[in-house]
């Protein structure tokens, strides 16, 4: 193979994982390593309170890296097709291969796996991320693609996304998953303020800002589902049609609005039919022994006391106290 600007074509270099990458992995590692210090406490915790204290911290831990990290996954949409396609351009070798198509809200990755790997002397195992975020340009990454030699198969599905192309998908999903990902910090917003309200603590208003976190939740799916609206370019591999359908991101966030509505529905519900049970489970609940104890026993220091009256006022006689 010749050097193309000092690259080879068809190249083996370190690509974007297609589900996970290095900011997803960082933002797992970031909350993971706040629950292994809230765990840590864990023992200095007597009775009942341990448990509802555990639950309360896992439970919002899980929603807070949940909002976070399908910010950066790349399987909100998903699909695959096997088929017989053209591995080079100008070139009548054929390849059986899987394509696959994962798009997130940062962009879109292009997967190329041979079945079985290893044909026609190539080693046929690609991934390629495109990005379409605010700081990232879209076109200049496909040009850099066609100059790198990149399969056939990944530049035809890329060029769909192009904004010169008549299909117009990269303007749906770009509009869509800005949105959506909007949409998405808000929540993690109100989660953060939701989390400040049950410490101070204000019960009620946490619940409410729990229903909205969930109701930000929702409304990003509604952002980005509005894709599924607009007429869509078919992408075909000869009689193969490549079809896509809402990822694991996609039903983990829904999962997760879900559960802030009935949590926050549960909080409200408590606050006004069981005060009681909701402060038990958030530790508010007081002794009553501590709260209406009072001082039955004072010490008193005579000396310091008598050295006090003038000497009109009569002396304080232990006995008498």
């Amino acid at each position: 193979m010749t050097l193309l600007d000092g690259v080879y074509p068809f190249y083996l270099q370190q690509r974007k994982v297609s589900l996970f990458d290095v900011s997803t992995i960082t933002v797992i590692v970031v909350f993971l390593t706040f629950a292994c210090s809230f765990l840590l406490i864990i023992p200095g915790i007597r009775g009942r309170v341990r448990l509802y204290w555990t639950l309360r911290v896992l439970f919002n831990l899980f929603m807070g890296v949940v909002i976070v990290t399908v910010q950066f996954t790349g399987d909100w949409e998903t699909g695959w097709v096997r088929a017989n396609t053209s591995y080079k351009s100008f070139s009548p070798a054929l390849v059986s291969a899987d394509i696959g198509l994962h798009v997130g809200l940062a962009g879109v990755n292009i997967s190329l796996r041979g079945n079985p790997v290893n044909q026609i002397n190539e080693t046929i195992n690609y991934n390629e991320h495109f990005p379409w975020s605010f700081n990232a340009d879209y076109d200049r990454r496909y040009r850099q693609g066609l100059e790198r030699g990149l399969p056939r198969p990944i530049l035809y599905v890329a060029e769909k996304f192009t904004t010169q192309s008549p299909c117009s998908m990269q303007r749906q999903y770009r509009i869509s998953s800005h949105y959506a990902s909007a949409t998405l910090w808000v929540a993690f917003c109100t989660w953060l303020i939701s989390n400040m309200l049950f410490s101070m603590p204000v019960l009620i208003y946490g619940g409410y800002m729990l229903l909205a976190t969930g109701a930000f939740m929702i409304l990003s799916l509604l952002s980005f589902s509005t894709v599924k609206n607009s007429p869509m370019c078919l992408i075909q591999f000869g009689t193969a049609t490549l079809h896509t359908g809402y990822g694991g991101s996609f039903w983990l966030t829904l999962a997760i609005g879900l559960l802030c509505f009935v949590a926050g529905i549960s909080v409200v519900t408590l606050h006004y039919c069981n005060l009681d049970l909701l402060k038990t489970f958030f530790d508010l609940r007081e002794d009553e022994a501590e709260e209406f104890q009072e001082m039955t026993e004072a010490y008193i220091n005579l000396h310091f006391v008598n050295r006090g009256l003038s000497p009109s006022q009569p002396k304080l006689n232990p006995n008498i106290i």
